[in-house]
């Protein structure tokens, strides 16, 4: 009976939701045929994203940390029987948050917690009844370790209810560690000092991991911490939680943490982190006539240096960022310039502090529109016109300091053959507000050029509301920036969110106003001179019993407009379309009507030369998703886009196959075709991706990416060798090697060697 109600309700928000697209359809995919699947439940977070049923009310769990002596300190080996560990707070009372939230689990999980003066000590004894069923993918530190059996411990020391740390293991000794912001996003590349250890037992499996207090940040004297700690059960789609078993929420949400509390009495020393690291590097240009060869040692540095236990100063000296991955490659077949993430580790670290805007600026794997207008995109420092520059140094103030939270950040870069160093800067507060609120502002100073004096500030509120409507969430956002040049003039950007992250019911509103002449040197504007408005409408019906086959089944509509500052309609596009998920998690299908409408003031010139003329231009296509679950060795993602492309044919198919048949080896490979013909010409496009890891040990992996298309003829290939040989100190070697591959669509006709280079880099971190 509960099916057939939950079907009938299905059946007419269906028809409602279709009888209302014109007006409030899904948004299309960018015009480059490229859609977005906002709620994916098996892309990086797969469970997580789509929950399984309704939640169940539950009061807010609290714990007390035992405290030991420091000379108690268990060894961190995976072995539990440190005597210690006796003296720790047992909590045994773990709940379902998929698929039946508020139950209790099928399997039982032990946390044991206590500290000393100098960490925060967690065991974590997952029981398993079939334990040679549990599954594991790999044990990369920061590696896919989602992909099988893993626990996850999320802090939030300071109780922001926004903001946490998150540590994460899995069954054969990998380790993640990460930030997670504004409740919306997760950033790996944090990194942190941190002990953990796991290991198979007859009877499931152990975790036992130490974090040291003097690598968080929070208020002196904040007993009471913001904690949750989560299970997953990959075989059974089960996802276990202490605290909060609300699945309307993304499992970055901390709102709704559970209390560590007792924490007193601890001493992080002085709070001084010495980082030294020197750097050899060779490079030879293969293109050049002469030698084309240089060696080069060089040394660096970071200091850390916490003014208390909340708020720590860094000081960086000659940064050196050969660890940081290749970018991911694509052709632009949008007229909008694209927005690539940062991948440098330095300027990740406290990316959080920095964050402004909230949802106008949500950051999604598809949705690019949403950067337009950022005050503040960290890749403007180091970069000029597109060049990379030297960075010779920097300091940065972040934390929380009397109740605010500060980001404060300045560079200086070297000289290129034409523009002088530079000094940019930019500076970041927030303070909360009401229960659950908070208002901030930012300021950004710097041109990377140097051609122009810049200057940007902004004010931005993020309220959230638990209390109003029973058992529902609302959020609201507000920004406005102003940027001050004496080439581009001044102008303004502003916009308004407001979000339902509820079920069965959800959506979500966005207004945004980009000026004509808004220019943030330090920032990322991709479409000034615009009014947005972003409108998504959804239904998710939830399926209980052990025979449904189904898990979820939801519709989504999302609409899109884009309009010109005197409100003249540029561009409009929506979506709409059913998407299930099985009850095992190990299948995903989307399927989507799409409509786009898109007016060009000027010709827009696609790769090759393939140019679309001016005019009014508006086409259907239909979106085709499949995903399989990364549980599996073998896992096949699938996205198709036909077949209409302006006033001619477009075909994208994307498919996307990884292998990982253990913990040891994992294989990723991408092909991403893009087939246009229009009446002015035609262009095929083929970009192709494989990254492979070797993990040795859980603190040893050598990597490697290769990357090709044919429309600019690159070939890049990375190879990173890592070993932290003990807590701290890390060997790491780089081997990069560019090269032109002619054909413009016929690959490999020739090849010529561009650019072959090779660093090593010895690191070592003393605290004191």
């Amino acid at each position: 009976m509960r099916q057939k109600l939950k079907c009938v309700r299905f059946g007419a928000a269906l028809l409602a939701t279709l009888a209302f697209a014109p007006w409030i359809g899904p948004v299309l995919a960018q015009p480059d045929l490229e859609p977005s699947i906002d709620r994916d439940p098996d892309a990086d977070m797969p469970e997580e994203e789509v929950p399984d049923v309704e939640p169940q009310e539950r009061a807010r769990p609290i714990a007390r940390a035992a405290r030991i002596e420091a000379g108690e300190a268990p060894v961190i080996d995976g072995d539990l029987s440190d005597l210690s560990w006796a003296k720790a707070t047992v909590i045994d009372d773990i709940r379902q948050r998929q698929p039946d939230p508020g139950a209790p689990a099928t399997e039982k999980t032990v946390i044991r917690v206590m500290y000393d003066a100098n960490n925060l000590y967690f065991s974590v004894y997952a029981y398993d009844s079939n334990p040679e069923q549990i599954i594991v993918r790999s044990r990369a530190r920061d590696g896919q370790i989602l992909t099988g059996d893993n626990i996850q411990i999320a802090l939030d020391p300071g109780q922001t209810g926004r903001n946490s740390h998150v540590f994460m293991m899995g069954p054969s000794g990998g380790r993640f560690d990460a930030l997670r912001l504004n409740n919306l996003e997760e950033l790996p590349q944090w990194d942190t000092l941190w002990e953990g250890r796991a290991m198979r037992v007859p009877d499931g499996w152990v975790a036992e991991i130490a974090i040291p207090f003097r690598n968080l940040s929070y208020e002196p004297g904040q007993t009471d911490w913001g904690f949750d700690i989560t299970r997953y059960i990959r075989r059974k789609a089960e996802i276990v939680r202490w605290s909060s078993t609300n699945p309307s929420l993304e499992l970055t949400d901390i709102s709704e943490a559970g209390t560590l509390t007792g924490i007193t009495a601890v001493t992080p020393g002085l709070g001084l982190d010495i980082q030294p690291y020197v750097v050899l590097r060779a490079q030879h240009d293969w293109s050049r006539s002469d030698d084309g060869a240089g060696i080069s040692a060089t040394a660096g540095g970071n200091i850390f240096y916490r003014v208390t236990p909340a708020l720590t100063g860094t000081l960086t000296f000659n940064p050196d960022f050969s660890d940081a991955p290749l970018d991911a490659r694509e052709v632009n077949t949008t007229r909008f310039s694209l927005f690539v993430p940062e991948t440098r580790d330095f300027f990740l670290q406290d990316a959080g502090n920095f964050e402004f805007g909230g949802r106008p600026f949500r950051r999604t794997a598809n949705d690019r529109q949403s950067s337009n207008a950022r005050p503040f995109f960290s890749r403007n420092l180091g970069l000029v016109k597109g060049r990379p520059v030297s960075l010779i140094g920097g300091g940065k103030l972040s934390g929380e300091y009397g109740g605010f939270n500060i980001g404060a950040l300045s560079v200086l870069t070297d000289e290129t053959g034409s523009e002088p160093g530079q000094v940019l800067s930019v500076a970041r507060i927030t303070h909360p507000i009401f229960s659950q609120s908070r208002f901030g502002f930012i300021f950004t100073n710097g041109d990377p050029t140097g051609l122009t004096r810049n200057t940007v500030a902004g004010v931005d509120f993020n309220y959230r509301d638990t209390e109003t409507i029973p058992g529902k969430t609302v959020t609201a956002d507000f920004y406005y920036e102003r940027s001050f040049s004496n080439t581009f003039g001044d102008d303004e950007s502003y916009g308004v969110a407001f979000n339902f992250p509820n079920e069965p019911w959800y959506g979500d509103l966005t207004y945004k106003v980009v000026g004509e002449n808004f220019e943030p040197a330090l920032g990322f504007v991709n479409r000034p001179g615009i009014i947005l408005y972003d409108t998504t409408v959804g239904y998710l019906a939830r399926f209980r019993g052990p025979t449904d086959w189904l898990r979820t089944l939801e519709l989504q509509a999302r609409h899109e407009i884009t309009t010109n500052l005197h409100n003249k309609l540029q561009t409009w596009e929506g979506r709409v379309g059913p998407q299930i998920q099985t009850n095992a998690s190990d299948l995903n299908v989307a399927i989507q009507l799409q409509q786009t409408f898109d007016r060009l003031d000027e010709p827009f010139v696609l790769p090759a030369n393939v140019v679309v003329p001016v005019g009014n231009y508006n086409w259907t296509s239909f979106f085709l998703h499949i995903n399989t679950s990364q549980a599996f060795p073998i896992q096949i993602h699938m996205d198709v886009t036909c077949c209409n492309y302006y006033n001619g044919k477009g075909f994208r198919p994307r498919i996307d196959f990884n292998f990982r048949p253990n913990e040891v080896f994992e294989v990723e490979a991408s092909y991403q075709p893009n087939f246009i013909h229009l009446p002015t010409g035609h262009v095929d496009i083929h970009v192709g991706t494989i990254d492979a890891i070797v993990n040795f040990t859980p603190d040893m992996q050598f990597a490697m990416q290769t990357q090709y298309d044919n429309i600019s003829g690159s070939f890049g290939f990375l190879g990173r060798y890592r070993w932290e040989f003990r807590p701290g100190s890390e060997l790491f070697i780089a081997v990069g090697q560019a090269a032109y591959v002619a054909g413009r669509y016929s690959p490999l006709v020739s090849s010529e060697l561009k650019t072959t280079q090779v660093s090593i880099r010895l690191g070592r971190t003393f605290q004191l």
